[in-house]
């Protein structure tokens, strides 16, 4: 909570479900490292949680290079889930982002639903105590379930587009943990509110949405595509207005807590997203650009609710939708 000398108190409590933050601005899974890189720009203790770099059962080299491009609105990414495997995580990443002062939020990657199961038991064992503040730190506070990542050949997107596949995701972590679970989705679908019906059905307890669109550059003077995987994940503003329309109609469509994401930049698409449905949001590309973004985006939200006679950030939630 914040008090203003000139003005009453804003309420920055989030509550996702189960999951209470501080304050409704979460970093984005594969932006943010694990913590340790940001900290001497944007401490994790002013954040609501922190989103660790997702994470599959064995380590991963990722796809080969060039994995990344810039677009004049945006960035493409093919990283293809680079990442130090599960039982690395839990031996050297996982005591330091024990100590953090924030909640921490572990996205799971997998190719098969025996995957899912096995990285959510595992991590069970290192969810945070359930007799401290659920608001700070002391363990995994929540897993984050990709199904959408475009960036990899099995799995990933392949269970996102399916709702029956997606379903199934859910319900196989869901067996194996007692922690908040956050299904992660892909606009890369025809229908959004299916897929997050779908989920829902599943289980899921909190729904973060969107994963990057599916997106290609070729250069013209080699005249071959960019990327080295040819296709790769699109980020960035160039994908807000998408991202906003699918919050506002998962919304309507699901009676689940929603994080916000995708060319989230500013304070003021912060809002945006708010109004649209989020809970919370999750600052992604934007990290890349300006590592103060979710500190500044966080103030402007705080001033905003002042500002309009708002006692809780949460009063915005959805007012959209009339």
């Amino acid at each position: 909570m914040q008090e203003y000398s000139n003005g009453h108190q804003v309420d920055l409590t989030t509550r996702l479900g189960t999951l209470v933050l501080r304050n409704p601005v979460i970093t984005a899974s594969g932006t943010y490292g694990f913590g340790e890189e940001y900290a001497a720009y944007c401490s994790p203790s002013s954040l609501g949680a922190i989103t660790v770099k997702g994470i599959t059962p064995l380590p991963r080299l990722g796809n080969p290079v060039p994995r990344l491009a810039e677009t004049p609105a945006g960035l493409l990414n093919s990283v293809g889930l680079e990442n130090p495997g599960l039982e690395e995580f839990i031996n050297s990443y996982l005591p330091k982002l024990a100590q953090l002062d924030t909640a921490v939020i572990v996205n799971i990657s997998g190719f098969s639903l025996e995957d899912y199961s096995l990285m959510a038991s595992a991590l069970e064992e290192h969810s945070r105590p359930k007799n401290r503040d659920q608001a700070r730190s002391g363990g995994i506070a929540a897993l984050e379930v990709n199904i959408s990542c475009p960036n990899i050949k099995h799995g990933g997107m392949a269970f996102g587009t399916n709702p029956k596949s997606a379903e199934a995701v859910v319900q196989a972590v869901k067996r194996n943990t007692t922690l908040p679970v956050i299904a992660k989705l892909s606009p890369n679908v025809t229908d959004i509110a299916e897929m997050a019906k779908a989920v829902s059905s599943g289980g899921a307890d909190i729904i973060s949405l969107i994963n990057t669109l599916l997106g290609m550059s070729i250069d013209i003077r080699t005249q071959k595509p960019v990327l080295a995987n040819k296709m790769g994940g699109l980020s960035g503003p160039a994908i807000r207005p998408v991202a906003v329309r699918m919050v506002y109609q998962v919304y309507e469509a699901v009676e689940l807590p929603l994080i916000g994401m995708g060319g989230i930049a500013t304070w003021e698409d912060a809002v945006e997203f708010m109004l649209a449905g989020a809970s919370a949001v999750s600052i992604g590309t934007a990290n890349f650009v300006n590592p103060m973004a979710p500190l500044e985006i966080l103030k402007g939200l705080e001033d905003y609710c002042r500002q309009r006679g708002y006692h809780s950030v949460q009063e915005i939630v959805g007012l959209a939708h009339g």
